[in-house]
């Protein structure tokens, strides 16, 4: 078998690998977003109670085991305070005349979708939706912060593709200062198309850049530690992190309690759930962020940086030489 491939021109074998991995690549992509995205489901999905009659009108809006996971208030204020503190995603209140779906579409706008149409589609009468903290008109899907993430996670490691191929000559110490000019430059201009220029988001302008600018770093530092470690392969761990397993497990298109297993834990450890996730918080609930995702983001930025110097200088390469 060996002999076989040996008298296959190395020109041949070259391309065939590239093609191979770049099905496979594309394939995954395929799978990885069908199976993710393409059947939301609710999975545990933390919904309060309010009165004698409601933990039933949950029974009847279930269609599987285990899709909702109540959570009873002795009052309609005790439940959407914690709306607003993000501890659940709706509200089922029976205190109300007539019975009311309190959804919160800023909070979670995938499953305010499902719970809308799991409410029309149901046989019982429907029950009247009241949306307390509904999306803006600029971003009424509430993709704008996914899409911006997206951009973010491209623009970092595409560009560092970009200087290894064009700028073979620099050392470690210039490849991180342009990636420190990326970051910061980049952040702020993305930012501010999503920000200032369309509107999509309210974010406050240097809590939105600083998000956006460490997405952008941490992209750019995880590809360039593995172009050190690994040369041009450096395309499939970045791809598998940010593009396969990152941008489908984020939450920006489908929340993580409408995904499957791995999806839904890799939302809460990857970088691209953080950011979409710290993103969210400081647009719609400034109140009421919580510090997970800034931990993970720090923590990816942090590590990734430690193996980026190690690997250089234990090779005695940058990443533009590598």
């Amino acid at each position: 078998m060996r002999a076989r491939l040996r008298a296959i021109p190395l020109e041949l074998r070259k391309v065939g690998a590239v093609l191979g991995i770049a099905l496979v690549l594309g394939a995954s992509f395929v799978a990885a977003y069908t199976i993710a995205l393409g059947r939301p489901v609710p999975r545990h999905l933390p919904v309060g109670v309010v009165g004698d009659a409601s933990p039933q009108l949950l029974a009847d809006l279930q269609q599987r085991s285990h899709e909702f996971e109540p959570h009873d208030y002795p009052s309609r204020a005790a439940a959407v305070q914690a709306v607003d503190r993000q501890e659940i995603t709706a509200v089922i209140d029976t205190s109300a005349a007539p019975p009311e779906l309190l959804i919160s579409s800023a909070s979670d706008p995938s499953s305010a979708r499902v719970l809308t149409q799991i409410d029309q589609a149901g046989a019982q009468p429907a029950l009247t939706i009241v949306d307390l903290h509904p999306l803006p008109s600029a971003d009424p899907a509430g993709l704008a912060t996914f899409y911006l993430i997206i951009a973010a996670t491209i623009l970092g490691f595409v560009t560092m593709f970009q200087l290894r191929a064009n700028v073979k000559t620099l050392t470690l110490g210039r490849w991180l200062g342009c990636l420190a000019v990326l970051a910061v430059v980049g952040g702020a201009t993305l930012a501010a198309v999503a920000g200032p220029v369309l509107g999509a988001l309210s974010t406050p302008f240097p809590v939105l850049w600083g998000l956006v600018s460490v997405q952008i770093g941490v992209a750019a530092m995880f590809n360039s530690a593995m172009l050190v470690m690994i040369h041009r392969w450096a395309i499939i761990p970045t791809w598998l992190v940010f593009i396969l397993l990152g941008n489908t497990s984020s939450g920006g298109a489908v929340s993580a309690t409408l995904l499957p297993q791995p999806f839904s834990f890799l939302n809460h450890a990857l970088p691209s759930g953080a950011a979409v996730s710290a993103v969210h918080s400081a647009t719609y609930f400034p109140d009421h962020q919580r510090p997970g995702p800034y931990v993970v983001l720090a923590v990816w930025l942090v590590a990734s940086t430690a193996v980026l110097l190690v690997a250089s200088r234990r090779l005695q390469r940058s990443p533009a030489q590598a």
